[in-house]
């Protein structure tokens, strides 16, 4: 009986190949599965919350805008321009609380430290426009004589009693077309 040793003789340089291999294979997988994932979630973190900060910002402005105009608008580029160029924003943003003496300004600032108006115009993420609805609804009310002929009937239409706003990219809305109950409200509050 021989008692022969088999022995794996690979060259050296097979054995340094085969374990750079497995650790760019290591650093890799690491890459994809822990860092990669996490810089994606902190950048979802970041536009739900400018998302979020911008809708804001718009609701104070419909707002503000009804206040002066007694309806809400669906247009955006007049809203923008009311708050960047109205005396009236103007006067609201610059006023001191005389109870708390502190600023009155509606609008919060930004992720980036201030509010920006042209921020409103586009979500952060995929740089589409808000958007922005109001309501409209039509009565009709007959006018009768005490004999009860039809005089006439009149028609009035209101619009701009509620307004709603949505994030294309999925991260809220503010307001409703159909609750009075959720007129300045945000679905994240």
């Amino acid at each position: 009986m021989s008692n022969t040793i088999h022995t794996n003789e690979d060259p050296w340089y097979v054995h340094v190949a085969l374990y750079t291999v497995i650790a760019i294979l290591t650093v890799i997988l690491i890459k994809v599965a822990i860092i990669d994932p996490k810089e994606i979630m902190e950048r979802e973190a970041y536009y739900k919350k400018e998302a979020r900060l911008r809708m804001t910002n718009l609701k104070q402005a419909e707002i503000l805008w009804q206040k002066k105009n007694g309806s809400f608008t669906d247009n955006l580029d007049a809203l923008i321009n009311f708050v960047k160029t109205d005396k009236f924003v103007d006067s609201v943003v610059n006023s001191i609380d005389p109870v708390t003496n502190k600023s009155s300004n509606p609008f919060v600032k930004l992720s980036h430290g201030e509010f920006t108006p042209d921020s409103l115009y586009r979500t952060p993420k995929s740089q589409q426009r808000f958007i922005v609805k109001i309501d409209s609804s039509e009565t009709v009310d007959s006018v009768v004589t005490p004999a009860g002929k039809l005089l006439r009937l009149e028609k009035k239409i209101v619009k701009g009693t509620k307004y709603y706003i949505e994030d294309p990219d999925g991260y809220g809305t503010v307001g409703s077309l159909d609750n009075d109950a959720l007129k300045n409200t945000a679905s994240w509050e």
